[in-house]
C-alpha cells in the first residue's frame, strides 16, 4: 500500500523594504531559499511555504490562523536567514546592524508553538535552532567574535557555505544514534550569533570542537524538535569530507510519518 504524501511547511523569510526601495522591492516580500526546499523535496514530499497572517492589512484574511497550518501540515522546517532580534530574548542590540527581525521572530515563535502543541515534528536550521532556543526561554550571543573569546570564524562572506569547521557529537545523543561511527565531523558555518543560555527542556547534541559553540539541540520528551546550527541542505550526500545530511532529513521525515 502506497504511503500518503507528506506535506511539510517551511517558514518564510521576510524582506522588509527600505525607505528608498522602488518597484517590487518597495513591497514586503515573503520567500524561501531554494536549497532548503529542494533538500526536503528530495524525499518525494510536498513543500509549502507558510506565510505570515496579517490581520491589519488591506485584504481581509478571514479566520485563517497559523494554527490552521499546524492542523493541516505534517511537519515544519524553520529555515535560516536574518538574526534573531535581541529584544526577543530581553536584550538591546549592541550594534545597529544586529537589530535582527522582530516581526519574523514573533511569527515563527507562534508557528513553532502551534506545531509543537499539535504534536507535529519541527526541524530548525541555523536561525531555526536559535529561534527554538529563544522561544523556549534561552538567550543568544549577539556576535560570537566579539562576545566569545578564542572563538572560530563562524561566518565568512567570502567563503559562505564553504566555511567549514569541526564539531563534536555528544555520545548517546540522538545525533550519535544517527551517526554511530562519527564523533568529530565537519560542517559548514554561516552564522555570527549562537546560543548563550539554553532554553528549557533542551539538551545539547553537538558543539564546536575548539570553541564549544553549541551546534545542535533537541527537545527532551516525546515531541520531536531538533535544531542544527549548520545548513545540512548545503552539504553534499556522499562527500566524505563533511557530515552526510541525509540521516537528519530521514529521521525528521520518519518522525513526521510516525505522527501523521
Amino acid at each position: 500500500m502506497a504511503q500518503r504524501t507528506l506535506k511539510i511547511g517551511v517558514s518564510a523569510r521576510i524582506y522588509h523594504p527600505g525607505p528608498n526601495s522602488i518597484g517590487i522591492q518597495s513591497r514586503t516580500l515573503q520567500y524561501l531559499e531554494q536549497s532548503v526546499a529542494h533538500w526536503v523535496m528530495s524525499r518525494d514530499v510536498l513543500v509549502l511555504m507558510v506565510p505570515t497572517v496579517d490581520r491589519e492589512g488591506i485584504i481581509h484574511r478571514s479566520n485563517i490562523r497559523l494554527s490552521d497550518y499546524a492542523k493541516h501540515l505534517d511537519g515544519l522546517v524553520l529555515q535560516g536567514g536574518s538574526d534573531i532580534a535581541p529584544e526577543s530574548y530581553g536584550e538591546a542590540p549592541l550594534k545597529p546592524e544586529w537589530t535582527g527581525d522582530r516581526v519574523r521572530d514573533v511569527y515563527e515563535m507562534e508557528l513553532l508553538h502551534e506545531f509543537v502543541e499539535a504534536g507535529k515534528p519541527v526541524l530548525g536550521i541555523c536561525r531555526g535552532l536559535q529561534l527554538i532556543n529563544v522561544a523556549l526561554g534561552g538567550t543568544l550571543y549577539q556576535d560570537i567574535s566579539s562576545q566569545m573569546q578564542s572563538a572560530l570564524v563562524h561566518h565568512s562572506d567570502e567563503e559562505y557555505d564553504r566555511n567549514l569547521h569541526c564539531i563534536v557529537i555528544e555520545p548517546e545523543s540522538g545525533l550519535a544514534r544517527l551517526y554511530p561511527d562519527a564523533h568529530t565531523v565537519r560542517v559548514n558555518s554561516i552564522h555570527h550569533q549562537s546560543i548563550k543560555t539554553l532554553g528549557r527542556d533542551l539538551v545539547v547534541e553537538a558543539y564546536g570542537e575548539s570553541d564549544r559553540v553549541i551546534e545542535a539541540i533537541r527537545l527532551r520528551g516525546r515531541k520531536y524538535v531538533l535544531g542544527v546550527q549548520w545548513h545540512p541542505e548545503f552539504l553534499r550526500p556522499g562527500d566524505a569530507t563533511v557530515l552526510d545530511p541525509t540521516p537528519i532529513l530521514d529521521e525528521f521525515l520518519a518522525a513526521v510519518r510516525k505522527h501523521s
